[in-house]
């Protein structure tokens, strides 16, 4: 990429406050993993030049590692905004995939463009073990769809997310990761020893941290 984005969004994402940091108060994620970090990149459209900056840097990894994309698909919901700035950036159609089917009206799952027989790159806001874009994916294929790649804004780079995509046999990529995040917190004072150690202890085992 012609521009570092990794460290800039970091810091991005602490100083907006869309990262908490809560060891002795940990948060239990929608996968069920108890974590003493919380990422929450929702709050990243309300600030115009993180979103754009977001932005810029998405379409810019979109059109460089997967540019045989047709269409450009949002999961719902966080991964909608940043995926319609990335399609009307590279001028190509957009899908977003609910969770599930409407249960009135057409009961669709994907809405915008007809994914039939085209090529589709997903963009959530962040990956933690995968599910929601992998079910997002199996969306788009069972609409005879083909996903080309994953996107996000943040990777919490877990060895079952790695796992899970490589089963997929899915290509991924992010803007920034826990690694940058966590060399950015200490570089601005954000965490102490104690934290540092905590989170290390944390990554490399999160399914059996504190229990």
């Amino acid at each position: 990429m012609t521009h570092n984005y990794s460290k800039e969004v970091a810091e991005d994402l602490l100083t907006i406050q869309a990262v908490k940091f809560a060891p002795e108060d940990p948060f239990t994620w929608a996968s069920g993993i108890v974590s003493p970090i919380y990422t929450d990149n929702r709050l990243t459209i309300a600030f115009p030049k993180v979103r754009d900056l977001i932005a810029a840097g998405l379409a810019e990894l979109a059109a460089e590692r997967f540019p045989e994309a047709d269409i450009i698909g949002g999961v719902a919901t966080a991964g909608i905004p940043h995926a319609a700035l990335v399609a009307d950036r590279l001028a190509k159609p957009m899908i977003y995939v609910r969770v599930k089917p409407k249960d009135h009206g057409r009961g669709k799952q994907i809405e915008g463009a007809d994914v039939a027989n085209k090529s589709v790159l997903l963009i959530d806001d962040l990956f933690s073990t995968g599910g929601s874009v992998l079910g997002a994916g199996t969306a788009v294929q069972a609409a005879g769809g083909r996903v080309v790649g994953l996107l996000a804004i943040f990777s919490y780079e877990l060895k079952a997310l790695s796992e899970n995509f490589a089963a997929a046999g899915l290509d991924y990529a992010a803007l920034t990761n826990y690694t940058q995040l966590a060399q950015a917190a200490v570089a601005r004072g954000d965490l102490d020893a104690s934290q540092i150690e905590t989170l290390k202890d944390w990554h490399q085992d999160p399914k059996h941290w504190r229990k």
